[in-house]
C-alpha cells in the first residue's frame, strides 16, 4: 500500500464541546471571546463561529448538563486552539480578558507562535494564539522546526494595541 499524505489544505473544521451549562458557556465563547451564534437548538446546544462560517465550535449539554468538569488527570481534550490572524488581534483579546478580570493559566512564546492559555467555565483548556510569519520560524541545523516553550512578555504584547 502506498504511503498516504493528507492534503496540505486540510484543516480542523470545528470542535464540539460537552458543557455543563449552555448559557454559561455562551457567556464565555460569545460574550467574552466574541464568537457569533449561528444557530441554537433550544437550551441544549449552540453552534458558534467567526466570520459567518456555519460553526467553528459546537456546545451541547446532551450528556453533560449539570455535571462537573472532566478530571484533569484523565484522557480527553487538552485544549482547543483558536488562531487569531495578527499579533494585534491577540493583544486585543488579551486586553479584553484583563478588563473582564478573566484569569490566564499561562502565556508562551513557542518560536512559531505566541499563545495565551485559559480555561473555559467548564474547565476545558483554551489556547488563543497567532502564528508568526513562517520566514521567522526557528529551525534546527537539519531544517526541521525548532519549537519551544518560553515565557511570553504580556506587557510587550499588550503594547501592540497602542502601537
Amino acid at each position: 500500500m502506498e504511503k498516504y499524505k493528507i492534503p496540505a489544505q486540510t484543516c480542523i473544521g470545528h470542535v464540539h464541546l460537552k458543557v455543563s451549562d449552555l448559557k454559561r458557556a455562551l457567556d464565555f465563547y460569545h460574550g467574552l471571546l466574541g464568537f457569533e451564534i449561528t444557530t441554537m437548538y433550544g437550551d441544549q446546544a449552540a453552534f458558534i463561529s467567526a466570520g459567518g462560517y456555519h460553526h467553528h465550535i459546537g456546545l451541547n449539554t446532551w450528556h453533560s448538563k449539570g455535571f462537573p468538569p472532566a478530571s484533569p488527570d484523565g484522557v480527553g481534550l487538552y485544549h482547543t486552539a483558536i488562531l487569531y490572524p495578527t499579533r494585534k488581534d491577540l493583544a486585543m483579546i488579551l486586553n479584553r480578558l484583563k478588563e473582564a478580570n478573566y484569569s490566564l493559566t499561562g502565556a508562551s512564546d513557542h518560536g512559531v507562535s505566541e499563545a495565551i492559555y485559559l480555561d473555559d467555565p467548564d474547565g476545558n483548556g483554551v489556547e488563543l494564539y497567532w502564528d508568526k510569519p513562517q520566514e521567522l520560524w526557528p529551525t534546527k541545523a537539519d531544517g526541521s522546526l525548532e519549537m519551544y516553550t518560553r515565557p511570553l512578555n504580556l506587557n510587550d504584547l499588550r503594547d501592540v494595541v497602542n502601537a
